[in-house]
């Protein structure tokens, strides 16, 4: 990561819980500790989950989530928000009241809809607002394909070809910046399509053999969003997050926690 500066930047993640510790606000709080940005969170909705699966998911009171957005916003001057688990309507709505309100420097929006386990996060009014609230104020998203066929109500591509023609569709939603990722495609490879002002760009990978998937969304929209302030585009931002996630997939199996598919090794570079 670039040491230009001295700041230390300030975060905030807006996100369901996760008890396990691997996804949503505990992806993205561990994820900006091990990139050097400071923690802020706000929670929209307690989730019961594990590695195994969701058991039950409890939407945040409205009143409550902006009362959280308020103190954060009115306290600390923050360098970038991260948006995750969005269940409700009122919820977008609460969000999108407080971006435009307190307008920080940049949005990263990961449309959190479909948790590794295939269990569905977010009901059908939920899905509309993050559609047309939330993404005409992002600077970026970052849907899988599931999450982008959701966004798109169409079927999930199974093809580089199919992957690529979605781009341009999920442009016309409002976001400058669209990370559209592979991993859901077959095959030994799982390269992402970044969508800019400049067109698009195929970021290579390999498939990393591992089960230690859980929270690796909420992990990638989170690092960029950590490293953002350290790059002079996003573009560059994507790179280096991508780079920290082969390390934390690579790592992740020493960890060992729970029976189904684990967590990344947040902190591969540290322990």
């Amino acid at each position: 990561m670039s040491t230009a500066s001295a700041h230390i930047p300030r975060l905030l993640t807006i996100a369901g819980t996760d008890p396990s510790g691997g996804a949503g606000q505990s992806a993205d709080m561990k994820t900006f500790s091990a990139l050097g940005a400071y923690a802020t969170s706000v929670v929209t909705a307690v989730v019961a989950q594990n590695t195994c699966g969701v058991h039950d998911v409890l939407p945040m009171p409205s009143h409550m989530i902006r009362a959280q957005l308020a103190a954060v916003f009115e306290d600390v001057a923050l360098d970038g928000v991260k948006i995750g688990m969005v269940a409700d309507t009122d919820t977008a709505q609460a969000i999108c009241e407080a971006i435009e309100h307190y307008r920080p420097p940049f949005v990263v929006l990961d449309p959190v809809m479909v948790a590794k386990s295939g269990d569905i996060l977010v009901d059908s009014d939920g899905i509309k607002a993050v559609r047309e609230w939330l993404i005409p104020i992002s600077d970026v998203i970052t849907p899988n394909l599931p999450e982008a066929a959701v966004l798109l109500d169409d079927t999930t591509p199974d093809s580089p070809e199919a992957m690529s023609a979605m781009l341009p569709r999920l442009a016309e939603l409002g976001a400058p910046n669209i990370l559209l990722k592979g991993g859901h495609l077959p095959g030994d490879r799982c390269d992402d399509l970044f969508h800019d002002r400049d067109g698009e760009h195929r970021l290579e990978a390999r498939r990393i053999p591992t089960r230690a998937l859980h929270g690796a969304g909420c992990t990638m929209a989170s690092a960029i969003a950590a490293l953002r302030p350290h790059h002079e585009s996003w573009l560059a931002s994507v790179r280096e997050a991508r780079q920290y996630m082969t390390q934390a997939l690579e790592q992740a199996d020493r960890l060992g926690v729970g029976r189904g598919q684990g967590p990344l090794h947040h902190f591969h570079a540290w322990w």
